[in-house]
């Protein structure tokens, strides 16, 4: 019995853990390249790589990312 709750606390330390490590960034730009290249920037700078989740081209370009370790 003690092993099963050993097990399940540390499953669920872990998910909170994974979770920690994800980040959304915004940026603004007047070119799809410029924001893509301003994301890639905080990326490194935070030590993480980047998927873009959604990019808008009005005015300007609105790009969010999700930044992952």
């Amino acid at each position: 019995m003690k092993n099963i709750k050993t097990i399940a606390a540390v499953a669920a330390l872990t998910l909170v853990s994974f979770a920690s490590f994800a980040q959304s960034v915004s940026v603004t730009a007047d070119t799809l390249d410029s924001a893509e290249a301003k994301i890639a920037a905080k990326a490194q700078q935070e030590g993480a790589s980047y998927h873009i989740t959604e990019a808008n081209t009005n005015n300007k370009v609105h790009m969010t990312a999700e930044l992952t370790k």
